[in-house]
C-alpha cells in the first residue's frame, strides 16, 4: 500500500461550493458490493435503497463556531480556530489552531474583531521533534479582562464565530451573507452534543421528513459521537500510509446503541453507518462481531487490510485524494473499486467533498 496509489485527478468544478437544497436533492450514487452494480439517483432515495430492519448509525456531534478573527496591536489579522479545552481540566487554556501562527508571541493580546472579547496567547505548541508548529493554547479574555472558563468560551464562541468550514469552500470577508447560511447548513438537523471542529458530512444530507419516511420503511436509527477534531484537517505526509499517526478524537457509543446493534443482527438487517466518523467510533470499540458500550480517545486508522467488526454498509460523501477518509472507504470497496467509482461519479458530475453529493455502499 503506497500513498500515491489513492491519488486521482478532480476537476475544480467538481468541488461543491454550496450544499444542495433541499438537502435531500443530493445526488446518490448506490453501489451494491456483491453484485459490483451501480444505481443513480438522490438522498431522498433512501428508503427505497435500504430495507425494513436495517439500522442506520448517525454521529450527533455538533459543530462549534470555532473560526475567530483578531487583530494584533500592529494591525496585522490572525484567525483562531478553537480546538477543545487543553488540559488539565479547568485550566481555562484551550487548544487553537492559528494562522498565521509564526508572529506571535507568549503573552500577546490581540482584540477579536466587533467585539469586547479579547485572545491571549499562552504557548505555541511543538511537534514530535520539537520544531514548532501552528498550534497556539490561548486564554479568551471578557471586557474586563477576566479569562472565561470553558462554558464562557463554548458560549463565546456561539456568539460571535463563524463555523469552521474546510479551506476548499470559498466564502468573502465576514459580511458575506452565506455565513449566517453556513451556520445552520454545515450542521446536521439531529446534531446534539458540542464538540466538533469539522461536520460529520454525510449526515448533512438528513432532513427531518426522510427521517420519518426511513422510520415509516422500518429503518431504525441509532446514534454514536465522534468529535471531529485536528484530525480532519493532517494530511497523510509518509508514502506508507500505514505509518501515519493518527490524531486522537473523542467518541461514545452508548449501550442504547449497543442493543440497537444486537437487535438488528437478531432481525437479519444490515447495520449502515452514515459517515466515516460512525464507522470510526463503531470500529473502535468492535471486536470479533462483538460491540460494547465506551467513550474515550481514539486514534483508529481504518485502511486496506482491515476488517470491519461492525458495520455492513456506509453512506459517505465523496473524499480528497490521498486522505484517510478515502483509505477508510477503500478497506470497504478496495482501492480500485473506489477508484472507478470516483471516476464514474467524476464522468457524471457528482460534486465532490463536504458539500457535495454521496455515496452508498450496501453489501
Amino acid at each position: 500500500m503506497q500513498l500515491s496509489d489513492y491519488d486521482f485527478d478532480l476537476p475544480q468544478a467538481s468541488i461543491a461550493q454550496e450544499a444542495a437544497e433541499p438537502r435531500d436533492r443530493a445526488r446518490l450514487l448506490q453501489h451494491f458490493l456483491a453484485q459490483d452494480r451501480s444505481v443513480h439517483g438522490c438522498v431522498a432515495d433512501l428508503p427505497d435503497a435500504l430495507r425494513s430492519g436495517d439500522l442506520l448509525v448517525l454521529n450527533d456531534t455538533r459543530v462549534r463556531p470555532a473560526r475567530v478573527f483578531a487583530q494584533r496591536s500592529s494591525g496585522g489579522r490572525v484567525e483562531f480556530l478553537f480546538l477543545g479545552p487543553a488540559l488539565p481540566a479547568g485550566s481555562r487554556v484551550w487548544q487553537t489552531m492559528v494562522r498565521p501562527a509564526r508572529k506571535l508571541r507568549a503573552g500577546e493580546c490581540l482584540a477579536v474583531e466587533g467585539q469586547r472579547f479579547q485572545v491571549r496567547a499562552v504557548e505555541r505548541g511543538v511537534d514530535e521533534d520539537g520544531q514548532p508548529n501552528a498550534l497556539w493554547s490561548v486564554e479568551l479574555l471578557d471586557g474586563e479582562g477576566q479569562v472565561l472558563d470553558d462554558a464562557g468560551v463554548e458560549s463565546a464562541c456561539e456568539a460571535m464565530g463563524q463555523m469552521p468550514l474546510p479551506p476548499y469552500i470559498q466564502r468573502g470577508g465576514g459580511e458575506d451573507p452565506r455565513h449566517v447560511t453556513d451556520r445552520t447548513r454545515y450542521q446536521t438537523v439531529y446534531a446534539s452534543e458540542p464538540g466538533a471542529v469539522a461536520a460529520p458530512t454525510a449526515g448533512l444530507h438528513f432532513t427531518p421528513e426522510l427521517l420519518k419516511r426511513l422510520q415509516a420503511r422500518g429503518v431504525r436509527t441509532t446514534y454514536v459521537t465522534l468529535h471531529v477534531g485536528l484530525g480532519t484537517f493532517l494530511p497523510i505526509t509518509v508514502e506508507d500510509p500505514s505509518q501515519h499517526p493518527m490524531h486522537a478524537e473523542w467518541y461514545r457509543v452508548p449501550a442504547e446503541t449497543v442493543e440497537a446493534v444486537a437487535a438488528c443482527r437478531e432481525r437479519g438487517g444490515r447495520v449502515v453507518a452514515v459517515g466515516t466518523t460512525s464507522v470510526r467510533a463503531l470500529e473502535s470499540c468492535a471486536s470479533n462481531g462483538e460491540l460494547r458500550a465506551e467513550e474515550g480517545l481514539t486514534r483508529l486508522f481504518l485502511h486496506p487490510g482491515c476488517t470491519l467488526n461492525c458495520v455492513d454498509g456506509l453512506l459517505t460523501n465523496f473524499h480528497l485524494p490521498r486522505s484517510t477518509l478515502l483509505l477508510l472507504v477503500s478497506a470497504l470497496t478496495g482501492r480500485e473499486r473506489l477508484l472507478d467509482l470516483y471516476a464514474e461519479a467524476i464522468d457524471r458530475g457528482y460534486r465532490f467533498y463536504s458539500y457535495g453529493d454521496a455515496m452508498l455502499l450496501l453489501p
